[in-house]
């Protein structure tokens, strides 16, 4: 019900107010739904707040590009390597109806989040060629007002899928404040039990996740944490995201609005934590 009634309430008021204010207005109902509380935007505090201050306010075009999943690649490989950078195989406005590459691999659009197919067999890949052009007829973060996205091209992408036989990487998003990586976020079980925990830069878990207790520390941690802090630079806080696989890293993505701030932390004392991190990286 909370859900309907907030999209009933966003969905009415272009009509009633002006585009900035229609924006205004629906970061503060979005974020009042899913954390039952309003931001603070004129002095945020919290992580989650100052991911909607940049909705609002951050217009930077150089950090937008981040979002464009090419220009970010080659942006990390002329920091951290080539050979850190998982490779495109292929990029274009519409895929071919027979896939020339080596399965299995992975079809992206180049522009949003969470627009992928796994092609491990020729049903994965009809599933592909189904799903790729609905991504492709918008831009993305149009419904959560993240304007950056609006610069990336509207383009798909295929990688090599790196990884296991069954499922998807363990993911580590590192999270960079002012030129300083603060803390990884570990995805597991991505597609079927999916859940994450959050540790600091020494590895001590920041969070409590039901079966994430027993997570090792990945072998490449402080390549991983340098890489970081290389790509996002001195920026207020840029999230970069990596996997390991056999005992080697891979850049995958830059992320400019961690779960758009919609997403709660557990304990809440670690919302604070980082949006302490993000004031202090603004000066």
């Amino acid at each position: 019900m909370a859900q309907t009634i907030a999209w009933a309430l966003t969905a009415a008021l272009p009509v009633m107010v002006p585009s900035a204010a229609w924006a205004r207005a629906r970061v503060y109902t979005t974020y009042a739904w899913r954390h039952r509380r309003l931001p603070r935007l004129r002095h945020p505090r919290q992580f989650t707040e100052w991911v909607q201050w940049r909705k609002l306010h951050d217009r930077d075009h150089g950090l937008a590009m981040l979002t464009d999943k090419l220009f970010a690649k080659a942006y990390a490989a002329e920091r951290i390597g080539d050979e850190n950078v998982i490779p495109t195989l292929w990029h274009g406005p519409a895929l071919p109806t027979v896939a020339p590459w080596p399965m299995p691999f992975i079809v992206k659009a180049n522009h949003g989040c969470n627009q992928y197919v796994v092609v491990r067999n020729k049903l994965d890949w009809q599933t592909a060629r189904r799903r790729a052009p609905g991504w492709l007829r918008q831009p993305y973060g149009r419904w959560l007002d993240e304007w950056h996205y609006t610069r990336a091209r509207r383009c798909l992408l295929v990688e090599p899928f790196i990884g296991p036989v069954d499922g998807l990487p363990r993911d580590y998003k590192v999270y960079v404040f002012g030129g300083v990586a603060e803390c990884v976020q570990v995805h597991v079980d991505r597609g079927s039990n999916h859940r994450w925990v959050q540790f600091d830069r020494n590895w001590r878990q920041l969070s409590s996740t039901a079966g994430t207790h027993d997570i090792e520390r990945p072998t490449t941690l402080d390549r991983m944490l340098s890489a970081a802090e290389a790509v996002a630079g001195s920026r207020d806080h840029l999230r970069v995201d990596f996997y390991e696989v056999d005992g080697r890293m891979f850049f995958g993505e830059t992320c400019l609005f961690p779960g758009s701030g919609l997403d709660p932390f557990s304990p809440t004392s670690l919302d604070a934590d980082l949006g302490r991190h993000w004031r202090n990286a603004r000066g």
